[in-house]
């Protein structure tokens, strides 16, 4: 009985043994595939670093170089351009020189950094706006657009850009880490858009790319501080304990008021994400069978109040299934009584556009809906009723002949109007409202008559006569380039 008692006991400890020996091999696996404290040159790495935050002479026209060639790429929507500019820019070097003199204590440091750093900023600034203020081509391309709206996501590729950064920057044998740290981060982009914003005296580009460019700085030197620390590159003793607490909350409260907002950003976008998961969800769940009738879908996302449109070739729903449908959606979190967790919308709008088996009357539906879609959709949908319709239309010329004359009425007359509005919109925050129509003009002399498009444009209160003036003519030259117009009239609504 004993002896049985000894073995168990045995076999337990040998067990526990066995086990603590597994956790001391993983353990020490992970610790040597992981640890990034062998191969440090902490010396080389501090010579670097200061040698890359001074900034002045050649380095300064190298940054002039590379802002000039980020500008124009961004000017014609060209990402390879845009790659080379981030490729030859030496920002980098006194963000990365504030994160370290911050993780050393190296206060003299530091104020170089600072100093340096602000020179680069505010000459990148003023050279790209010097390029878009003589720039022919005003219209903000996607690649502008796309560095407006930072968000928590820009905060995660900063700090984990400089985490690599530093990592690669603190070894003895270099790699070509950085210039991949330099595209990620895309400190370049960011600087131009705030110059362009300053450019046009659009305030939204000015803000939103300055503000996604400290978001970067401000988190490469944050990872930088913390691989310092964890590396004990040898601290500056001159700073007392107490000053090196209050500078350490100073950046923490820094560095929060600069997350937030990007917080709210990002929910907002990972918000519009869930929706359109979820309606894409709903539509293949309740119009699988009508997959072939949809000829289009506009899903527009809301907080407060959203909105799903279908368009059908041809009735499907009575006024009954589409009530039932309406009330599903609640099922889909698409409402506020959601059945499925956290409602991303307080309320949807279903909207089915449908016709009794008539293609003459969908496309003429399709065709005078101008306000809301914009004219390449308007093609695309009238495109696709001609090939759904293929089959059936066979051999009838008539409706043949009617499609192909919707189609090339609406590419030659008509404008996109809800993406010219947002254009606008962005471009003169001046401008409160605008309209367009074709006016019919009679010439009682000659007696020719014409149609001339006519751009209807009211300004907000306030606005100086001058600078309405200014923008009329500017809108004008614009408009008649985006639209290949040869005349066009633009009169202020009063």
């Amino acid at each position: 009985m004993i002896s049985d008692k000894k073995k168990t006991n045995n076999k337990k400890e040998e067990l526990i043994s066995n086990s603590k020996n597994i956790w001391l091999i993983v353990r020490d696996f992970f610790y040597d595939t992981l640890n990034i404290t062998e191969g440090t040159d902490i010396n080389g790495t501090i010579e670097g670093i200061k040698k890359d935050i001074i900034f002045k002479g050649h380095s300064v026209w190298i940054l002039i170089a590379s802002i000039f060639i980020a500008s124009i790429g961004l000017n014609q929507n060209s990402i390879p351009v845009i790659i080379g500019a981030m490729l030859i820019s030496p920002l980098m070097g006194p963000i990365i020189g504030i994160g370290y003199s911050v993780g050393t204590n190296d206060w003299d440091t530091l104020k170089k950094s600072l100093r340096y750093f602000s020179v680069a900023v505010i000459i990148s600034i003023l050279t790209s706006t010097i390029y878009f203020f003589f720039s022919p081509l005003k219209e903000a391309q996607s690649e502008l657009f796309a560095r407006t709206q930072p968000t928590l996501l820009d905060v995660f590729i900063g700090l984990f850009g400089g985490l690599a950064g530093i990592v690669a920057g603190s070894r003895r044998e270099k790699s070509n880490v950085i210039p991949g740290v330099a595209i990620a981060t895309a400190l370049m982009p960011p600087l131009c858009t705030a110059g362009y914003g300053l450019a046009t005296s659009q305030m939204t580009f000015f803000i939103g790319g300055f503000y996604l460019f400290f978001i970067n700085s401000i988190f490469i030197s944050v990872s930088t501080f913390v691989v310092v620390r964890y590396l004990h590159f040898p601290l500056q003793n001159f700073v007392s304990k107490h000053r090196e607490k209050r500078i350490k909350l100073y950046m923490g409260i820094f560095i929060l008021i600069v997350i937030i907002p990007s917080g709210g950003m990002f929910w907002n976008v990972a918000q519009e994400s869930r929706f359109n998961y979820r309606v894409n969800e709903f539509i293949s769940d309740n119009f699988a069978e009508y997959k072939q009738n949809i000829i289009y879908k506009n899903i527009v996302y809301n907080d407060t109040l959203s909105e799903i449109t279908i368009y059908l070739t041809e009735r499907k729903f009575s006024e009954a299934q589409i009530l039932d449908l309406k009330d599903k959606l609640n099922e889909y979190g698409l409402g506020g009584n959601t059945k499925v967790g956290i409602n991303v919308t307080d309320s949807t709008n279903l909207i089915i556009n449908q016709e009794e088996n008539s293609l003459d009357s969908l496309a003429n539906k399709v065709n005078n809906i101008g306000s809301e879609l914009s004219k390449s959709l308007r093609v695309g949908i009238l495109e696709d009723i001609y090939k759904k319709q293929e089959i059936i239309i066979t051999g009838k010329n008539d409706r043949i002949s009617f499609l192909e004359n919707q189609l090339i009425n609406i590419k030659k007359d008509s404008i996109p109007f809800i993406k010219l509005r947002k254009e606008l919109e962005i471009q003169y925050p001046k401008l409160e409202m605008f309209a367009f129509s074709k006016a019919i003009e009679s010439d009682f002399i000659t007696g020719r008559i014409d149609t001339i498009p006519m751009f209807l444009v009211k300004w907000k209160r306030y606005t100086k006569s001058y600078l309405m003036k200014k923008n009329e003519l500017e809108l004008e030259k614009w408009l008649k380039v985006r639209f290949d117009m040869d005349t066009l009239k633009i009169v202020r609504y009063n």
